[in-house]
């Protein structure tokens, strides 16, 4: 079943200062949007009042075509990959990925060097490690959406393809939205690219068009790829 959430009439202002305004921005079963903007434009913020973290002055925020009333949608609705480390560190690996129902024999396939870390409390494990993990358990979550915060950016260079990887495979269960400033990665696994500019977000579905608004410079469009 395709699975779509839609948000717009969006309005965000801190101190009188506007900094989202006339947001439209679909997320669906089968396709990764990617979000792309410059520090303080405002994408960690667009992702916590999807989520509920933040309220604006305004918005509307469905699935399929469905308002939900509550502050929050449901784990088994939307599920959020914030920036920060977000896992009782006192867990064990073992007991988070029971707690999400996911399989660590799947993820060992994957991440090999895992497998000795399962009795293993999260705190003992490295920052990038603990992303990883996190990384994986958004994802694999039985959720009909997901959102990730710069998941790239504490992840070790040879873990980022098997990512990248993982990420295309599970748009088949789950619409997905992820930011990152690494743009390449953004590239390489969405479907749909939007660029926040001056609190407007514009899609961008080629380098082009990203380097036109601004994000980056043409000579680095051009060498891209």
């Amino acid at each position: 079943m395709k699975n779509i959430l839609e948000v717009d009439s969006l309005i965000l202002e801190f101190d009188n200062k506007r900094i989202l305004q006339d947001v439209y921005l679909k997320i669906e079963t089968g396709c990764v949007t990617g979000l792309l903007g410059t520090n303080g434009s405002g994408k960690s913020c667009l992702m916590d009042i999807i989520y509920g973290k933040l309220i604006p002055r305004s918005k509307s925020v469905r699935i399929n075509n469905k308002y939900n009333p509550k502050k929050y949608f449901s784990r088994e609705e939307l599920i959020y990959l914030p920036q920060f480390s977000f896992t009782p560190t006192f867990l064990t690996i073992k007991r988070i990925f029971i707690d999400y129902s996911i399989d660590f024999n799947r993820f060992i396939t994957s991440f090999p060097e895992f497998k000795k870390y399962y009795k293993t409390k999260i705190k003992y494990l490295s920052t990038g490690e603990q992303r990883i993990i996190e990384i994986y358990i958004i994802l694999l979550s039985k959720s009909k959406f997901c959102m990730l915060d710069e998941p790239f950016s504490q992840v070790m260079p040879k873990y980022v393809e098997t990512i990248k990887e993982i990420i295309i495979t599970e748009k088949q269960n789950k619409g997905i939205l992820i930011t990152d400033h690494m743009f390449e990665h953004i590239m390489d696994v969405g479907n749909e690219i939007y660029v926040i500019v001056n609190g407007k977000v514009v899609l961008a579905n080629d380098l082009d068009k990203i380097a036109e608004l601004g994000y980056i410079r043409i000579a680095d469009a051009n060498r891209a790829y």
